[in-house]
């Protein structure tokens, strides 16, 4: 994640209540983060195995929070088991762990792109040990990914091409410049059956959705324990960055400074109405309104759930969302999930279920909005650290 997300922008200092509200965002691939820490967005060069190869193209995929929430399993010949890193989860934010699966599915649609780039065709069962319930995880598989060595090479994906471009712009959009509705179809040619594409650019829908976004945003940030989630996993200057290479990103010189000086503080969340909270919610505001469009994508949650497979649709839907930003990293267009009003606990009950009725006129009984996301325009931004593909695998 590019530096201080907008759930997460804020710094509440001890004693005095300083607040940094925001930090300058870095260009490129940052030579301010530790080298190591974003290694692997220069691609794994010429890595002989296969399934390793593969696997340092995926650890590239888009997580909540960054948490890279993967492990994989290469015990079995021409085979890769995907399992959730259980130490990895948001259960604050994420009580459902709803969101956790999505970012399997992002992980999964990556390492398919790979191999079939490198002449394998994947076969790709999900949960083959059956799912776990609507609302708990396990240790069982979330996918086996397998092939039958010397078949015949599939097509390859020609978004592979985007996969060391692609980058989440946390950023303001330039609301000088409008999203092109060519672009926004072009969106829809990448997407599987399954999975179901909304978007709007109407002014007024558009505005309506941005004072959603705020409005879920006051929620999360109100919320004391769903906010020292975020304040648990900053990770400030190079020497944490380099040790977790996970989590938000911190590397503006003040914050540094002052957790150097000891003044960071990291176990209160501040006051509705103070200076810090003033501050976290002064960069929702930047985001939710330079939105200048905003897509969707649904799930048939009646249907997946008469055939057992809520867990199977939460990864597809994962799958998908990886081919869309894919496809808007080779358009240019940004995409930002603003998953705030599409989170489960309780307190955020009213803003959820207003979002379903603003996107699909039903209730998430019928069907689930899995991913929202603001659109727009902007200068890139810098890659985010990763950790290193060892830590993440099984042989």
């Amino acid at each position: 994640m590019p530096h201080l997300s907008s759930r997460r922008d804020f710094i509440h200092l001890m004693g005095g209540g300083a607040v940094l509200a925001a930090t300058a965002p870095l260009a490129g691939c940052s030579s301010d983060y530790p080298a190591a820490s974003v290694a692997a967005w220069q691609g794994p060069g010429g890595e002989p195995d296969v399934r390793r190869w593969a696997l340092a193209h995926a650890l590239l995929a888009p997580s909540s929070h960054n948490r890279q929430p993967w492990r994989a399993d290469l015990r079995e010949p021409n085979a890769i088991a995907l399992h959730v890193d259980r130490d990895r989860t948001l259960p604050m934010t994420d009580p459902w762990f709803r969101q956790i699966m999505v970012s399997q599915g992002t992980f999964v649609e990556l390492l398919v792109i790979a191999l079939q780039e490198r002449g394998l065709d994947p076969q790709v069962q999900l949960f083959p040990q059956g799912e776990p319930g609507e609302k708990t995880l396990d240790d069982r598989p979330v996918a086996r990914l397998h092939w039958a060595p010397g078949a015949a090479p599939p097509a390859k994906d020609p978004l592979f091409a985007q996969i060391l471009r692609r980058h989440t712009a946390k950023v303001a959009y330039d609301t000088q410049r409008a999203v092109n509705p060519g672009q926004v179809e072009a969106l829809k040619t990448v997407l599987p059956a399954g999975v179901t594409f909304g978007a709007t650019l109407e002014p007024a829908r558009v505005a309506a959705l941005r004072a959603l976004c705020l409005a879920a945003a006051k929620v999360e940030i109100g919320t004391p324990r769903t906010m020292m989630e975020s304040l648990r996993l900053m990770r400030v200057g190079p020497a944490e960055i380099a040790q977790h290479r996970d989590g938000i990103t911190v590397m503006s010189p003040f914050v540094r400074a002052m957790a150097a000086l000891g003044l960071f503080d990291r176990t209160q969340v501040p006051a509705v109405g103070s200076t810090g909270y003033r501050g976290a919610l002064k960069r929702f505001e930047e985001h939710s309104l330079s939105a200048m469009g905003f897509v969707w994508l649904n799930t048939d949650q009646a249907g997946a759930r008469a055939a057992g497979r809520i867990r199977a649709s939460q990864v597809e839907a994962g799958r998908a969302y990886l081919r869309l930003q894919l496809k808007a990293t080779e358009l240019g267009l940004q995409v930002h999930p603003m998953s705030q009003a599409n989170q489960e606990f309780d307190e955020m009950k009213p803003w959820y279920d207003q979002l379903h009725q603003q996107l699909n006129g039903q209730s998430v009984s019928e069907r689930v909005v899995q991913m929202f996301c603001r659109i727009g325009h902007c200068a890139d931004q810098p890659h985010t650290p990763r950790r290193e593909l060892a830590t993440m695998i099984r042989a």
